[in-house]
């Protein structure tokens, strides 16, 4: 036996006494803790507002990132794992979380719902300049040069929710048609939002967005933005010296009057550029996760992204 398969076996093994630890115990946020609820895990928060949202009282959610946590390099804990391993169904987004492909890759049963299968993903250089050498940063870092921040394009959010509905109703029949209903509210919640950035966006004196990582393609493509990534698709990457000196050259050519970070990162590569510019400085959320304490929700924080926007981009 292989060192690596002794590892996933003891991981496994770990997982299991852990929940055999807890049976019986208060278990929280864990899966298998309500029967009469369909047991979901979400692997970062879009997918858990969009379970809960088409779910309602009829599921049970666990989000696999804690919140204040960036989720692109999650590491699953024991119990975490016996969390997918037990659940009814896994809503994740195949590449985006390497941990999370590897613990369902493990489980030849598990019942999954990956976003990526069921809504086609743009190439990562959607929505902005193609820069030499960040395609190929982008295929090093994910293994493919698409772009999972699918969900800041609200439209493609409701066509996931559909999907996501159908999937629920074969697993519960019994509340197949309160899913589909869920999921019709939710997508006029996600077109009316869409109504807004269309309206919102549509005459700026300027269209280019400077962010901190190339998070944005879906929105940038979607209302006719033009994204300027300092970094690639992670958000934890330093920009070489010379990508600085490109971002730095093209925010002064478009009077960029702010660059964008996020709140889960450091904004110290933003303040730098900003500096060297005389830009401002302003928070655009991708919303992988919400802040630690936050009362917002994904509609809440997109609808805050548009008023940023508006501000940044002198929009009428």
């Amino acid at each position: 036996m292989t060192n690596r398969t002794t590892s996933r076996v003891l991981a496994a093994a770990t997982a299991l006494l852990a929940l055999g630890a807890g049976a019986g115990c208060s278990t929280g946020g864990a899966a298998g803790a309500d029967p009469q609820r369909v047991d979901v895990v979400a692997a970062f928060y879009p997918l858990q507002f969009l379970a809960e949202r088409i779910g309602g009282d009829a599921v049970h959610v666990t989000n696999l990132a804690k919140p204040g946590a960036e989720p692109h390099d999650l590491e699953l804990s024991p119990r975490q794992v016996g969390q997918v391993t037990e659940a009814e169904l896994i809503v994740y987004l195949k590449g985006f979380q390497p941990a999370v492909d590897e613990t369902v890759a493990q489980d030849d049963d598990a019942q999954v719902f990956d976003v990526a299968g069921v809504q086609p993903l743009l190439d990562a250089s959607a929505g902005g300049h193609n820069h030499e050498g960040e395609e190929e940063q982008g295929e090093e870092q994910h293994g493919h040069a698409k772009d999972p921040h699918v969900w800041l394009d609200p439209t493609r959010l409701a066509g996931i929710g559909d999907q996501l509905a159908k999937r629920l109703g074969k697993i519960d029949p019994d509340h197949a048609a309160d899913y589909t209903a869920r999921a019709t509210a939710l997508r006029a919640d996600l077109t009316a939002l869409d109504g807004e950035f269309t309206q919102g966006l549509a005459t700026c004196q300027r269209r280019e967005i400077v962010t901190s990582h190339a998070a944005f393609g879906y929105l940038a493509d979607r209302y006719r933005l033009d994204q300027v990534g300092i970094t690639g698709l992670t958000p934890d990457v330093e920009p070489s010296p010379q990508r600085l000196a490109q971002v730095i050259e093209e925010a002064r050519e478009h009077r960029a009057s702010t660059i964008f970070f996020e709140s889960l990162v450091s904004p110290k590569v933003a303040e730098t550029i900003a500096g060297q510019v005389g830009a401002k400085t302003a928070v655009l959320d991708p919303i992988e996760g919400l802040a630690a304490g936050s009362g917002s929700d994904y509609l809440s924080v997109m609808r805050t992204n548009l008023q940023t926007l508006r501000t940044a981009l002198s929009c009428s």
